[in-house]
């Protein structure tokens, strides 16, 4: 399994967040580095701020800026364009899901979240090396 210099966790949840960590720690994935913000304003600045982010997990529910609006404005800047993102949302809408692939992200996980899900997703995730 590769290993992860930085993934940044997008959530409110901070219990969503520990979820995401521990079932990445249980698929054998390693990263240097865990960062945490609770919605896309904090997600923005951080991934701005931090070199090295190999990888996003992010919710579409939040307060203060959404994963969507999120994702377009990390998109828009050069630096962040191309780090994967993976989301994760109780929301299971195939619109929205279509949305989302519209903007260019690396896969989708239906909440829960679980080991099982997070390997599927990551086979087919082309990192940044």
């Amino acid at each position: 399994m590769k290993t992860y210099r930085k993934i940044l966790i997008v959530d409110d949840s901070p219990t969503s967040r520990m979820i995401i960590q521990r079932c990445f720690e249980m698929i054998g994935a390693e990263a240097g580095e865990y960062l945490y913000a609770e919605n896309g304003i904090e997600g923005l600045t951080i991934a701005g701020d931090e070199k090295e982010i190999d990888l996003v997990f992010s919710d579409i529910n939040m307060p203060k800026m959404d994963g969507k609006t999120f994702i377009k404005l990390l998109r828009n800047k050069p630096e962040t364009a191309n780090i994967p993102v993976i989301i994760t949302s109780s929301i299971a809408d195939s619109v929205a899901e279509a949305e989302l692939k519209e903007l260019s992200i690396s896969g989708y996980i239906k909440k829960p979240v679980s080991p099982e899900k997070i390997m599927h997703i990551l086979g087919g995730v082309d990192v940044r090396s």
